[in-house]
Formats: structure tokens, sequence, C-alpha cells
């Protein structure tokens, strides 16, 4: 079997680097095929980081046996990338933290508001409620609440998720 770049080459392809890793030497021969089909799939902005994020994913990557299908492969870790990104938008927290809504409800002067936010914050687990009250009251970040509590930022993420769904809940009923 020839080695990979063999098989990469075309006749007008120009002789890869000797240095570059093989797959970084196929993702540069395939950069513009690659963006064009996660265009079609995803908008061309977030086609583009994906594409990024592709060539980061393989840019220093030395694969133990030549590589047959590198455009398969390419297209393989751009999708698992994607993938990555739609979940972690899906997990994103709906409020935005820099909205000062929830710490206004107390100091209006509105006193309804006032005992049913208080009312809110105790019907919260304690778990879920230190997360809310740092990031809502004590302006926290997600990294500064992680390292204060001793726990992972994925855990405040989730945390967070949890106690404004039970505060959208308690607000619904």
């Amino acid at each position: 079997m020839p080695p990979l770049n063999a098989q990469l080459l075309s006749p007008d392809a120009p002789p890869p680097d000797p240095g570059t890793p093989p797959l970084a030497d196929a993702y540069l021969r395939h950069r513009a095929w690659l963006t064009a089909v996660l265009t079609q799939r995803y908008g061309h902005a977030e086609a583009a980081d994906i594409a990024q994020d592709t060539y980061l994913r393989v840019h220093q990557y030395v694969p133990p046996a030549p590589i047959r299908r590198p455009k398969s492969m390419l297209m393989r870790i751009a999708l698992n990338l994607a993938s990555n990104r739609r979940r972690k938008a899906a997990r994103a927290v709906l409020v935005d933290p820099r909205d000062h809504a929830l710490d206004r409800a107390g100091a209006d002067g509105d006193q309804d508001a006032a005992l049913i936010f208080t009312e809110m914050m105790l019907a919260l687990p304690p778990k879920l409620r230190d997360v809310f009250v740092l990031t809502h009251v004590e302006g926290k970040t997600y990294a500064q609440i992680a390292s204060l509590l001793g726990i992972s930022l994925g855990a405040v993420e989730k945390r967070m998720r949890q106690a404004v769904a039970r505060c959208a809940d308690y607000i619904g009923s």
C-alpha cells in the first residue's frame, strides 16, 4: 500500500510539506470542499467556525496507520464537532446572567414581587439556590462559582438550568 501522501496527491496538487502531519495536509487540500458541505448544512458563519475547529483538531494528529479516506475522516470529525456545538448550545442557560431583572425584583419596593421572589428562592433546594443566588444576586461567573463551591463548570451549568426551570415552574403555577 502506498503511503498516505501518495494516495492524496492529485496531478495538479502541490507536493505536501514533509513536516506537516498527513491529516492536516489532507485538511488543507480539502478545506474548500469541507467548508462548502458544512455551509450547506449549517450556514456560512457556523460552517467557518466548524471548519476551523476541525483544523485545530487535526493539525497535530499523526495517524498510526495510513488513512484510506481522508475526506470521510475530516467530515466525520467536522460533524462530531458540529454535534458537540449543538449539544453545548442546547445546554446553555436561557437566562442572561447580565440581566438584573431578578435583582430588581426585591429592590423595587413592590412587596408582592419581593415576597414571591423570596418564596421562590426558599422553594429551591440548597444546591440550586446557592448557584442561582451567586449568579443573579452576587453577579459571579460560572467559573467563579465552580471554584467557590468546588464543583465542575458542567455541574454549575446543570444546577443553573435546573434552578431556572424550577423558578419558571414556580412562577407559572
